[in-house]
C-alpha cells in the first residue's frame, strides 16, 4: 500500500505576519483604488492621489513602528535594519513624487485610476526586493515593479512614450533572463537561493567551481546593472527619461535604484568580505566607467532632462563605489549620499515638470534655449533651478556636497585613494556641465517663446519644492542626525 504523508500544520503565529504588513498596505491601497473606480468612474484624479498618499503614509507608519521578528513567511522575508531603512526611503520618496501629480497639467495617464494603482504595485515590488535575501522573492519583487513601470511609461500620451516603454521592456526582459540564469547557477553550485546560506556554502567550500561562480556573478551584475543603469547597461536611460514625464523620470532616477543598491549590497558583500580579487576588479571597472562615461556624454547635451538622465547614471556609479569599498562607513555613506541625491533630484525634476509647455519651435521640451533669461521673467523659478543644479554639481554647502564628501572620505579611509581621486575628478566634470543651464538661466536674454514659469503649480507641488529647497540649503544641520539614524539601522543589520 502507498503511504500517505499527513499534511503539516502551519502555525499562523510562526509566519510572523507583521513582516509583510508594510508591503500589504501598498497592495491593499492599489486594490482599493481599483474597487473605488468600479463603483464610480467619474471621480477626480485628486482623490486617487490622496488615497495613494494615505496608504503610503500608513505603509511608512508600519515601518517606523516596526518591532517584530527579522524573519518571516517561511524565512523568505528578511526585515533587518537595512530593509526598514531602505523601505522608508522608498515609501517617503514615492509620497513626494506622487504629490507632483496634483498640478494643473492635464496628462492622459492621470485620468486613469489604474495609473495610481500601478504606482502602488511598483512601490510594493521594490519593498519586497529590499526585504528578502531569497533570490526567488527578489526576482518576484523585481518583476512586479518592472511590469508596472513599463505600463506607467506607456500610458503617457506622447509619440515617444511607447518607444520608451518598449526599450525599457526589452532591456528589462534581458535583465530578467540574466537574473534567472545567475540565480540558477548559484542554486546549482550551493543548493540554496538564500544569500546568507550561499555565503556560508561558498566560504566552507573555499569557492569551489570558481569559474562557474564568477559566471553567475557576471549574470547577476548584468541584471542589477540594468536596474541601477550601470555602464554598459545604461543605454536605455536617456530615451526612457525623455519619453516619460519629468515627474516619472525623476522617480525612475531615484526609487528603483535604492532597491537595486540594497540587493547589490547583500549579494556583493559575500565576495567583498572574502577579498575576492576578480569580483573586486569587475566592480572597480564598472564603478569607474559608470562615473566617467555618462559624465562625458552629459557635457554635450542640449536638453536638460537628458543631461539629468546621464547625471543620474554617474551618481549611481558614485553610490556603487560604496558597495565596492565594503566598510561600515561606506555603507552609511551610500544611504546618506542617496538621500541627499533623492532630495536634490526630486527638486530638479519637479521644476522641469512644472515648467513644461508644448512648444514645437524648440528642439525638445526642456532645451537649454527655452530656459534662457528666466531670471528676468520668473526670479523664483530661476532661483530654485539654480539651487538644485548647484547642489547636483556638488557645490558646498548644498546637500549633495556632504554626500560626496562623506563617500570620498570613506574611500580614502579604506585605502582606495585612486578611486577617491577619480570621484573628485568626476565631481569637477559634473560641476562644469551644470554651469551650462545656470549660464542660460541667469546670464542670457529671455527667449521669445520661452517657458511660462510656474503656471502649472498648485499648493501640494509648491510644498514639495519648498521642502526640497529647505533640505538642500540646511543640509549641513541634517547630516549628523541622518548619519546617526543610518548608522543605527546599518549596525543592527551587521554591515
Amino acid at each position: 500500500m502507498t503511504s500517505v504523508i499527513p499534511p503539516v500544520a502551519i502555525d499562523f503565529a510562526s509566519l510572523n505576519f507583521t513582516t509583510i504588513v508594510p508591503m500589504l498596505m501598498a497592495i491593499v491601497g492599489a486594490l482599493v483604488i481599483l474597487c473605488v473606480d468600479l463603483v464610480n468612474k467619474k471621480l477626480d484624479k485628486s482623490l486617487y492621489v490622496m488615497l495613494t498618499v494615505l496608504f503610503l503614509f500608513v505603509d511608512l507608519g508600519t515601518l517606523i513602528g516596526y518591532s517584530g521578528n527579522v524573519r518571516g513567511f517561511f524565512d523568505l522575508l528578511l526585515v533587518d535594519g537595512i530593509a526598514i531603512l531602505s523601505q522608508a526611503i522608498i515609501v517617503f520618496a514615492s509620497i513626494l513624487f506622487i504629490l507632483t501629480a496634483m498640478n494643473k497639467l492635464r496628462f492622459q495617464e492621470h485620468r486613469y485610476p489604474e495609473y495610481f494603482a500601478l504606482y502602488l504595485f511598483v512601490v510594493a515590488g521594490f519593498q519586497f526586493m529590499v526585504s528578502s535575501d531569497s533570490l526567488i522573492l527578489i526576482f518576484v519583487g523585481l518583476e512586479t515593479s518592472s511590469m508596472a513601470l513599463y505600463t506607467l511609461i506607456a500610458m503617457h500620451n506622447r509619440k515617444n512614450a511607447i518607444e520608451a516603454a518598449i526599450k525599457y521592456f526589452t532591456m528589462g526582459a534581458l535583465a530578467t533572463a540574466f537574473f534567472a540564469f545567475g540565480s540558477m547557477i548559484f542554486y546549482a553550485v550551493t543548493g540554496t537561493v538564500e544569500l546568507g546560506q550561499i555565503s556560508e556554502v561558498l566560504t566552507e567550500s573555499n569557492f569551489e567551481n570558481y569559474p562557474v561562480i564568477l559566471l553567475g556573478v557576471v549574470f547577476l551584475l548584468g541584471a542589477l546593472g540594468f536596474k541601477l543603469s550601470l555602464v554598459p547597461y545604461h543605454t536605455w536611460v536617456a530615451d526612457v527619461y525623455e519619453g516619460s514625464t519629468a515627474s516619472l523620470a525623476g522617480f525612475l532616477s531615484v526609487v528603483p535604484k535604492i532597491a537595486g543598491f540594497v540587493v547589490a549590497l547583500r549579494f556583493f558583500e559575500i565576495f567583498v568580505a572574502s577579498g575576492d580579487m576578480y569580483v573586486e576588479i569587475i566592480l572597480y571597472a564598472t564603478v569607474v566607467l559608470t562615473m566617467t562615461i555618462p559624465n562625458i556624454i552629459a557635457l554635450v547635451q542640449t536638453d536638460i532632462k537628458r543631461m539629468l538622465a546621464y547625471s543620474s547614471i554617474s551618481n549611481a556609479g558614485f553610490a556603487m563605489g560604496a558597495i565596492l569599498i565594503g566598510t561600515t562607513q561606506a555603507t552609511n555613506a551610500l544611504f546618506l549620499y542617496w538621500i541627499m541625491f533623492f532630495i536634490t533630484n526630486l527638486g530638479g525634476f519637479t521644476m522641469l515638470w512644472l515648467n513644461r509647455n508644448k512648444d514645437y519651435s524648440f528642439a525638445s521640451d526642456h532645451s537649454l534655449e527655452k530656459y534662457s533669461g528666466i531670471i528676468k521673467t520668473s526670479p523664483f523659478t530661476a532661483t530654485m533651478m539654480g539651487l538644485f543644479f548647484l547642489s547636483l554639481a556638488g557645490v558646498p554647502p548644498f546637500s549633495l556636497f556632504w554626500g560626496k564628501m562623506y563617500l570620498i572620505g570613506s574611500a580614502v579611509n579604506a585605502g582606495y585613494i585612486i578611486l577617491a581621486l577619480i570621484m573628485a575628478i568626476n565631481s569637477a566634470i559634473a560641476a562644469y556641465y551644470y554651469l551650462k543651464p545656470i549660464v542660460y538661466i541667469f546670464l542670457k536674454e529671455p527667449a521669445e517663446d520661452g517657458i511660462k514659469c510656474m503656471v502649472n503649480a498648485t499648493g501640494p507641488v509648491k510644498t514639495v519644492i519648498g521642502f526640497c529647497a529647505i533640505v538642500t540649503i540646511l543640509s549641513i544641520f541634517l547630516v549628523e542626525p541622518l548619519l546617526n539614524i543610518i548608522s543605527y539601522y546599518v549596525q543592527i543589520s551587521g554591515y
